[in-house]
């Protein structure tokens, strides 16, 4: 399924890859790629993408329709995900604490990447042709908090990552991922139409703690993504659901992608 709001068609297709197009044709991706969420055989919503016509890097059908996306950290960066979804005309904006010396994975350097490449600090602007302002801030789990060992190390150090607060479309519809966080104070400070929440417990904010975080930023839509892709990211999503409904907060599940 595809959940609609204001301008926006939001499709979250596993992992933390999320897609949302405005009504004006603007496409934004959120840490696309990673455990088989892009593979295969894929047509973007609506069926087939004039942007997908007869170009030379179409013949696996791969969307290659995105304006803009975002990558939060080493953990999601997936070179071929980004190949496989960005027009040719992209912006992709990325941590620069990604290295892919430190991925052991079989991933391109990020400036090897075939799109205009910038690079983002915690707390920088961007500003983007046909999508607006791109706010990158810290995303980490604190060393005293829900996700910390005895020891005070965490899965996501301060310093590993980001998060995105980004507007999409004509009517700047203002989108937050705050990538793998806890559910950080400062988050509460943000003026955000949609949040897309990240509940997968384990290694960052979980079901409960996001849904306390969704009431007190208040956005005018939470839609849950990056649980259930992988054992380790478990969640109960209706139990998510319910939870935020309950704190008076609309809320909306994608799950198209199980």
């Amino acid at each position: 399924m595809t959940v609609r709001h204001d301008d926006l068609r939001v499709t979250w297709y596993g992992y933390a890859t999320a897609r949302i197009e405005s009504e004006d044709g603007t496409v934004a991706y959120t840490d696309p790629g990673r455990y088989g969420v892009l593979t295969g055989e894929w047509t973007p919503p609506g069926g087939g993408n004039p942007k997908e016509a007869a170009h030379p890097r179409a013949t696996d059908r791969r969307p290659m329709d995105a304006d803009l996306v975002v990558v939060t950290h080493d953990h999601h960066y997936d070179s071929a995900g980004i190949e496989r979804v960005a027009a040719d005309d992209a912006t992709v904006v990325v941590y620069e604490g990604v290295d892919a010396t430190n991925i052991d994975r079989d991933v391109k350097p990020v400036d090897e990447l075939p799109f205009e490449v910038v690079r983002v600090g915690e707390a920088d602007h961007v500003a983007v042709d046909g999508v607006g302002d791109v706010w990158s801030m810290p995303a980490y789990n604190e060393a005293d908090g829900p996700h910390a060992n005895d020891d005070g190390s965490v899965p996501h150090p301060k310093g590993l990552g980001v998060g995105y607060r980004f507007t999409v479309g004509s009517e700047g519809t203002s989108v937050f991922w705050p990538g793998d966080s806890d559910a950080l104070a400062a988050f509460a400070e943000l003026d955000v139409s949609l949040l897309l929440a990240n509940v997968s417990g384990s290694v960052c904010m979980s079901g409960p703690e996001a849904a306390a975080l969704a009431e007190r930023m208040d956005p005018d839509l939470v839609v849950p993504i990056h649980y259930n892709t992988q054992a380790f990211l478990e969640a109960d999503s209706a139990a998510f659901a319910s939870d935020v409904a309950k704190r008076a907060i609309p809320v909306a599940l994608d799950e198209s992608a199980e």
